[in-house]
C-alpha cells in the first residue's frame, strides 16, 4: 500500500510546486512590486544580477539641468529586447525617489513608492527597446538628480540601477 501512495505524492507535490511557480512568475509580468521600490531589484526567483558596466541599456535627457517644477524628457534606449523595467528620479545627494513622471509609454504603468507617480514599471511582458518619459521635478528646490532604471531581459535576468549622467538643479538652493 505504501508503494503505491508515493507516486500519488510526488505527483501532487510537483503539480504544486509547478503552479506556484507559474503564479509567482505571472505576478511580476505585469510590473515590479512595492518591494522593490528602495533597492530596484527584481524580486525573482533564481534571477542573475549582471554588471551595470556590460548592459545593453541607456537612460538619458537631452537635459543637463533643470528648475524646481520643469518637466524633463527622459529616454531609455536598448540594443536588445527587455521585457520589464522600473525608472526612478533619485536625489544625488541622498538616494530618496524624487519628483513625479507625468508621460509614460504605452505597456507601462505608475507606482507610488513613496509619492503617487514617482516610479514607473512596465505592465506587461511586451518585447521592449526605446522608450520616452517626463518627469516633473518638485516645486521645491531638491538638488542635483539622476536617473536609473532596472531591466529584466527575461525572468532570469537583469541589470540593476543603471544610471544617467546628473541633472543639475538650477534655480534656488
Amino acid at each position: 500500500m505504501e508503494d503505491g501512495r508515493r507516486p500519488h505524492i510526488a505527483i501532487v507535490g510537483w503539480a504544486c510546486t509547478t503552479l506556484c511557480l507559474v503564479s509567482y512568475a505571472a505576478a511580476f509580468s505585469h510590473g515590479a512590486s512595492l518591494s522593490a521600490c528602495t533597492d530596484m531589484m527584481p524580486q525573482h526567483l533564481r534571477a542573475q544580477l549582471h554588471s551595470p558596466s556590460n548592459n545593453y541599456v541607456t537612460v538619458h535627457t537631452n537635459m543637463s539641468f533643470y528648475f524646481p517644477g520643469d518637466k524633463v524628457p527622459v529616454t531609455v534606449r536598448s540594443t536588445r529586447d527587455f521585457m520589464g523595467f522600473l525608472l526612478q528620479a533619485r536625489k544625488v545627494s541622498n538616494d530618496e525617489i524624487a519628483g513625479t513622471f507625468v508621460f509614460i509609454p504605452p505597456g507601462s504603468k505608475l507606482l507610488t513608492c513613496f509619492e503617487d507617480g514617482d516610479t514607473v514599471t512596465h505592465s506587461d511582458k511586451s518585447l521592449k527597446r526605446n522608450l520616452s518619459f517626463v518627469w516633473k521635478a518638485p516645486a521645491q528646490p531638491i538638488g542635483d538628480i539622476k536617473f536609473f532604471i532596472s531591466v529584466v531581459q527575461s525572468y532570469f535576468v537583469y541589470w540593476a540601477k543603471i544610471e544617467s549622467a546628473i541633472v543639475a538643479q538650477r534655480g534656488q538652493n
